[in-house]
């Protein structure tokens, strides 16, 4: 064997097995030897260097290469595509063709078209089909394969399974392609079709196949077949054990099916769990409301691996925290990202942003978002929706112009959480001004969503009538969710007679949902129509439909505590009740509060309405604060409560906890599901309509 051949043999051993320091001892001796112009070696450098990630000394060595061939062009593209760069793959697959006379060959063409996957550029992705049809690659199995890798990967499924049917020949790949493309698509039907198909005609499905099945499966919620999948693998002797991307997907499954017991079972099994295994996980406990174990959970995650953690779980769990009102736990993450490359991510930044607007901090959250070093228009969004909910519509309005003039475009989501803030601080004015921009604007179109905070504004000042019209004059199909907008103003201004029209034209639609039976059965209830009342609650029970149950939360001293309507568990539950009567005592002494039984039970004795809303869960968390130590006065600000709650605060409560603010002198910060409600001396920040 001759020197060249020796030295082509070692640089391939070590790009196979990432041995840069060894390599650079080859390179040198190639230049030692003379043979620093040779096509061969020049290019197992490039791929070598490559391998080793080590962008710049493969380009140097393509650079200086007095010729180049058709390997040469396509080691460099696959330098860049390998190192995360699909974009700089395609511009030198763009100079091979224009200044070069090396033609591509089928690896050239399948290097081209994964760039272009990965891009998601669909027109790169064609343009590129067709030189391969003109060259007569189309039908080299590498070339199809990536040609249905990409249309799948660009959205363009129907064109993926149309090259998939033409194609000659096929092997476990191009179903891999398939199966992984209607799966992105969300079409895990087909996937699974797919997957039985292939195992039909004799393919053997590998890590890649089982990976994409399992996915389709959580998309679909399809346990049974998620659960034979899983049986597969056993038989088959798969090491889910080790192969930790298989182990991630079966954890995510049996969490979306919300299986935790099977979930926590997989989990446990992996003996190097990935960061995928560890967040689906947590994700399912705290959606289960399991919020301590996830919060233990996080902990060990913290403990094991923070050096691993990217910027999409990041967000993820701030989101958790977030839509749980877990403070503490949010900060520790905010504090996690000023130690890790991903914290910098302005995704990760976002969420932060939004975890504590979302708590209720409202200082903290206009901190952050002053020392943001950037800001997209989600940023500027986050913060626009972060004051509507907190009732301060003219904020939000000065930031939305302010974006503005920072010439950060509004998109559609922008404009709704604008509209959203007007609707939520009456500014009926101002809210008409802005949907009249947003129709105006020729790069965003109005939504069913725009239209309903302007049903909302209108429903707000009464002009139920004007809502009512321009439901039905706006040229996009009325939604579910803008009907109930009308009908809960329906309800609070009494209209029965437009109310009923519009809760008949709610069944109509969605009759199997509860939410429409019970926004019209309370607006019945309200005005005393106690018949149509209980026909409507008899529906429910015939229909086997069940209601959401009201569950309210509070953290103290880092512990979260929840609750639902009438709980009896807490082990303070006595001394809860105890101080709620004595603050029933204390209003109907000194502002002459009179609980609101119209919001109980209508078929029991007043006495027991009393006792059946003292048990309202949002009640039960203040119950709890207040014994945990929420009457100290000792402190010169006022002492301030945040309580959280799943659905809309009643009727009563909301009466209630303004009192409870006045009598005591404290500040009550509740978030329902609509909105954040400060209660302050007598008052809230709602003005009473929510």
């Amino acid at each position: 064997m001759n020197r060249r051949q020796t030295l082509a043999n070692l640089l391939r051993n070590c790009s196979k097995n990432l041995l840069l320091d060894k390599g650079l001892q080859a390179h040198a001796a190639v230049m030692r030897m003379g043979l620093g112009s040779d096509l061969m070696l020049n290019n197992d450098l490039i791929d070598m260097y490559g391998k080793c990630h080590r962008t710049g000394s493969a380009s140097k060595v393509f650079e200086r290469m007095p010729e180049r061939n058709v390997v040469s062009w396509t080691a460099l593209m696959c330098v860049y595509l390998q190192n995360g760069n699909a974009q700089k793959c395609l511009s030198f697959f763009g100079q091979m063709l224009s200044v070069s006379d090396a033609k591509p060959n089928e690896f050239t063409f399948s290097t081209s078209l994964k760039a272009s996957g990965i891009l998601g550029v669909a027109e790169n992705g064609m343009q590129i089909h067709g030189l391969c049809v003109k060259s007569g690659f189309e039908w080299v199995i590498v070339v199809g394969n990536s040609l249905v890798d990409v249309y799948a990967k660009c959205g363009r499924i129907m064109d993926a399974t149309q090259m998939f049917d033409k194609m000659p020949h096929r092997n476990l790949i191009t179903w891999n392609a398939m199966i992984a493309g209607y799966t992105l698509e969300g079409n895990g039907k087909s996937a699974l079709i797919f997957f039985r198909k292939m195992q039909e005609q004799g393919e053997v499905p590998d890590e890649y196949t089982f990976t994409s099945t399992l996915k389709a499966c959580s998309g679909l919620g399809a346990i049974r077949q998620g659960s034979q999948v899983h049986a597969c693998l056993i038989t088959r002797g798969f090491p889910c054990q080790v192969q930790t991307t298989i182990a991630g997907a079966l954890v995510d499954l049996y969490v979306k099916c919300r299986r935790l017991f099977e979930a926590r079972k997989v989990f446990e099994q992996i003996k190097e769990k990935n960061i995928i295994s560890w967040s689906s996980l947590i994700l399912g406990y705290a959606q289960e409301g399991n919020v301590q174990e996830a919060k233990d959970l996080f902990r060990q995650l913290r403990g094991s691996m923070c050096h691993q953690i990217d910027g999409f779980v990041l967000s993820s769990l701030m989101g958790v925290f977030a839509d749980f009102a877990l403070v503490e736990q949010g900060k520790q993450i905010h504090a996690l990202t000023t130690k890790i490359p991903s914290g910098l991510d302005i995704s990760v930044a976002n969420s932060i942003l939004d975890m504590y607007l979302k708590c209720g901090c409202i200082d903290e959250s206009e901190r952050l978002f002053n020392e943001m070093l950037a800001k997209n228009v989600v940023s500027w969004t986050v913060m626009i929706t972060g004051y509507g909910k907190h009732g301060l519509g003219k904020e939000a309005i000065s930031l939305f112009n302010k974006m503005q003039q920072d010439n950060i475009e509004p998109d559609s989501v922008a404009y709704l959480a604008v509209l959203s803030a007007c609707s939520h601080s009456g500014l009926i004015k101002e809210g008409q001004e802005f949907f009249s921009r947003l129709c105006f604007d020729n790069r965003v179109k109005p939504k069913v969503e725009h239209y309903a905070c302007i049903v909302d504004l209108l429903g707000r000042a009464g002009r139920l009538k004007e809502a009512k019209d321009l439901v039905e004059s706006m040229k996009l199909k009325p939604n579910v969710g803008i009907w109930q907008t009308l009908l809960s103003a329906c309800r609070i201004h009494g209209d029965l007679e437009i109310g009923r029209e519009v809760g008949d034209i709610l069944i109509r639609l969605d009759e199997d949902n509860t939410v429409n039976y019970v926004m019209l059965s309370n607006m019945y209830a309200d005005a005393g129509y106690w018949k149509e009342c209980e026909r409507l609650r008899e529906l429910v029970k015939m229909k086997g439909l069940k209601k959401e149950a009201g569950r309210s939360w509070v953290e103290i001293e880092k512990e979260v505590h929840f609750f639902y309507n009438g709980d009896d568990a807490h082990p303070l539950t006595e001394k809860i009740h105890e101080a709620l009567k004595e603050m029933e005592k204390k209003m109907k002494a000194e502002m002459g509060y009179v609980p609101g039984l119209r919001f109980a039970l209508h078929d029991v004795e007043d006495e027991s309405k009393e006792e059946s809303l003292r048990v309202h869960s949002e009640k039960l968390a203040i119950g709890l604060a207040l014994v945990r130590g929420g009457l100290n006065k000792e402190t010169k600000e006022k002492m301030m409560i945040r309580i959280f709650k799943n659905l809309r605060v009643c009727g009563d409560c909301h009466s209630f906890i303004k009192g409870l603010s006045k009598v005591l002198n404290v500040v009550l910060l509740v978030r329902d599901a609509n909105r954040f409600h400060k209660f302050e001396d007598g008052m809230c920040s709602c003005r009473d309509y929510w």
